[in-house]
């Protein structure tokens, strides 16, 4: 049995190989073991709930860029809560302090590469904090981000991140998102998006028309009465336009 010391109370802690987590039996403190050594487990607790979240994905899904109607007409199958790992490194940058985060497991969701831990948000993971809530467990290792980390170390730890994971469908197909249960911030890799494709539509087709009727009226003066007839038509399809995508 391999046997390091409690980062909280030195007290020493024995472990098998292939422990990831231990408990200190002095302090209760949990720590997180990689190759790189023993951290402190963080966590932060949840500031949205259930009904918030779901407000947050339907004010996230009635933006101008997604698809029309989205906020509305999405089928929420799945709301989940869950705790995501991630690394913290605490260095010394050319006398600074700097906090960077990194993922501590595989994921294709952009934002999750880019959380933030807000001052005094994260709390020891120990005896005094319980939890009733999936923890994702960690598939990367902290060694893989060492070597291209600026400046020296001063800590590093894995910290849960609270989230909310949404599955939902629209129009046949099936979409996943992401809600940071801390600062309500959405991440998605993919969502139905709103078409521009009309939009082009008629303003092409509007330049011609009245690149047309200018030509005409340079030449024949009759251009200017039928732009007059033109211009509700333009704003009818563009009502259209908006109204149906």
């Amino acid at each position: 049995m391999a046997e390091i010391k409690c980062t909280k109370c030195g007290a020493p802690i024995g472990f098998e190989p292939g422990d990831r987590f231990v408990k200190c039996g002095y302090c209760d403190t949990q720590l997180y073991i990689d190759r790189s050594g023993a951290g402190f487990f963080y966590i932060m607790p949840y500031f949205l709930d259930r009904s918030g979240a779901e407000g947050t994905f339907k004010r996230w899904a009635a933006a101008p860029e997604r698809a029309k109607d989205l906020d509305r007409l999405a089928q929420v199958t799945n709301i989940r809560q869950q705790y995501f790992p991630v690394y913290l490194f605490k260095r010394t940058v050319n006398g600074q302090e700097k906090v960077m985060l990194e993922p501590a497991r595989s994921t294709t969701l952009p934002g999750l590469h880019s959380l933030k831990v807000p001052a005094g948000d994260i709390k020891v993971f120990d005896q005094n904090y319980k939890v009733d809530v999936e923890l994702l467990k960690p598939d990367m290792d902290m060694t893989a981000y060492l070597p291209r980390l600026p400046g020296e170390p001063k800590e590093q730890a894995l910290v849960y991140f609270p989230i909310w994971a949404v599955s939902y469908k629209f129009s046949g197909r099936d979409y996943d998102a992401v809600i940071d249960g801390s600062s309500g911030e959405v991440f998605a890799a993919d969502y139905p998006g709103r078409s521009s494709a009309p939009y082009f539509a008629l303003a092409a087709a509007a330049f011609i028309v009245f690149f047309i009727e200018g030509f005409l009226t340079l030449l024949a003066g009759c251009g200017l009465l039928a732009a007059v007839v033109t211009l509700p038509v333009v704003f009818v399809a563009a009502y259209t336009i908006v109204r149906r995508f």
